[in-house]
């Protein structure tokens, strides 16, 4: 019997092999690993992607969101709007910053409910924190007209984001920063830890270059606490070869979500909803199910596997019991939690792969 893993990374770098293993030699022959050339390369490439000014390199998805807050002074006293359903990253990004994340419900396609937004609003509300769940573009618009009537700033989690657009313009290129994840998993994925900010604020960029190098501007010369989150070369050089192909790689993507989109057809399940002028990457394909228990066992039976993103959402996880938050305090939220699940997809599955989990899935 054929075993289905959710995700599989292996085919995404045998497509490529070659051109990965001639920049891995291509770096290490070089001598220079840290804060070099292609990092430099990297960091304009992938800003012209997203259509902003300017791309800072950092060691990780969560140091780049921790480092936009920090660069942008909210800290502690200050809250950030967040919708109440995303990765628990997101929300360290606030609070490792002193500041308190304040939730607000998702709507039908996971992102936030700009209409939940506003009764959310204080004195010290200084940020929105936007989350491009599962890859599917936020309605941005309407978010931005809040930001400006209020005077807040906004930070766009583009992690799953890579690529997405909302009425012809890229996630990450709409608010004051956008953080990006390079993950291994994810759709713009290195072969290890990775992310960045893009911003078209000048300021913003040289305040996170410098935080990430110690704080300093200049070697052995600190003007501030900073950290060590710098991506390396290897990465980077890695990271390029990938976005050159991005669009390739999210356009095979693109068709085994219609085909599921398409030929899943049980009452039982409901598959993902895209918003008029959002465009959707599929970073994951989450379905939801009432009888998630049941289906999860059936697909193990199968040999299929699937997880869910993500079982405990940040108010209830152990991590924010301080916030006083309690089960029921965010239904949709909660629900959601009990009931989605991402089934398997990755660049390089096949017809007969994705024909059996159809399979299953319409049989249970």
């Amino acid at each position: 019997m054929i075993h289905i893993m959710q995700n599989r990374l292996d085919r995404g770098f045998y497509r490529f092999q070659d051109e990965y293993e001639k920049k891995i030699l291509e770096i290490m022959r070089s001598g220079w690993y840290v804060l070099g050339p292609e990092v430099e390369a990297f960091e304009k490439e992938f800003a012209a992607f997203v259509g902003a000014d300017d791309c800072v390199g950092v060691a990780s998805g969560l140091d780049a969101l921790c480092l936009a807050f920090r660069a942008l002074k909210i800290g502690p006293g200050d809250e950030v709007i967040v919708q109440g359903n995303t990765y628990i990253a997101s929300v360290m990004g606030i609070s490792i910053n002193g500041a308190t994340p304040i939730f607000v419900e998702p709507d039908e396609y996971y992102n936030l409910e700009v209409e939940k937004i506003e009764g959310k609003i204080t004195e010290r509300t200084k940020a929105i924190l936007v989350v491009h769940l599962y890859g599917q573009a936020s309605n941005m618009p309407p978010i931005m007209k809040i930001a400006q009537k209020y005077g807040l700033k906004v930070v766009e989690d583009c992690a799953q984001s890579h690529g997405a657009c909302f009425q012809g313009k890229m996630t990450g290129s709409f608010g004051d920063v956008g953080c990006f994840s390079f993950y291994p998993s994810k759709n713009l994925g290195a072969f290890g830890d990775a992310g960045a900010i893009v911003s078209n604020d000048d300021k913003i960029c040289a305040n996170v270059r410098m935080l990430r190098n110690y704080g300093s501007e200049k070697r052995y010369y600190n003007k501030v606490v900073g950290v060590n989150s710098r991506l390396d070369e290897i990465q980077a050089g890695l990271l390029r070869v990938k976005l050159s192909h991005l669009r390739e790689l999210e356009a095979e993507r693109e068709r085994q979500c219609n085909r599921y989109l398409e030929d899943i057809h049980n009452d039982k399940i409901e598959v993902p909803h895209v918003r008029e002028g959002a465009t959707h990457v599929w970073h994951q394909f989450v379905i939801r199910c009432k009888e998630r228990h049941a289906l999860m066992k059936w697909l193990e039976e199968e040999k299929i596997g699937v997880i869910i993103h993500y079982p405990v959402p940040p108010h209830l996880s152990e991590a924010y019991q301080y916030l006083g938050y309690k089960r029921g305090d965010l239904p949709i939220t909660e629900e959601y939690a009990e009931e989605v699940l991402s089934l398997p997809l990755y660049n390089g599955m096949t017809m007969e792969e994705q024909s059996k989990v159809i399979n299953a899935i319409n049989l249970f």
